[in-house]
């Protein structure tokens, strides 16, 4: 990787495009990186994330791996893959076995609009 400076222009030769465009590009990259290790440092399991939603939400224990659809049970699983899947870094595949529920409907929840109870939980861990 090859990233060079000529008269103020940033280039990368796997890059095509303006120089203000190979910055813009090679920034987001950076901080998406960023988030994504510390993400991964701060590895909680997903029981764990679970047990905290549950009683968060005042639910039962088994209520999310339930198929219940109470609009309470509903937003508690979609705050829950939220949790899990953007918040942590765990894969859709994996939320989805622990759920008993297939990876696609987890993915779904997890980037549908974001709960504001989200950044509250997120602080938990």
């Amino acid at each position: 990787m090859a990233v060079t400076k000529d008269f103020s222009v940033a280039s990368d030769e796997r890059i095509l495009g303006s120089g203000e465009f190979v910055e813009g590009l090679l920034s987001e990259v950076e901080k998406q990186e960023k988030e994504s290790l510390r993400s991964r440092r701060k590895v909680v399991g997903i029981p764990a994330l679970m047990k905290k939603v549950v009683v968060g939400e005042g639910l039962k224990k088994g209520d999310l791996r339930s198929g219940d659809r109470r609009r309470g049970v509903v937003k508690a699983r979609r705050l829950f893959c939220q949790l899990a899947v953007r918040g942590r870094g765990y894969s859709g595949a994996e939320v989805g076995r622990y759920l008993g529920v297939t990876t696609s409907a987890v993915n779904r929840l997890a980037v549908s609009k974001t709960l504001p109870d989200l950044k509250e939980y997120l602080k938990l861990f």
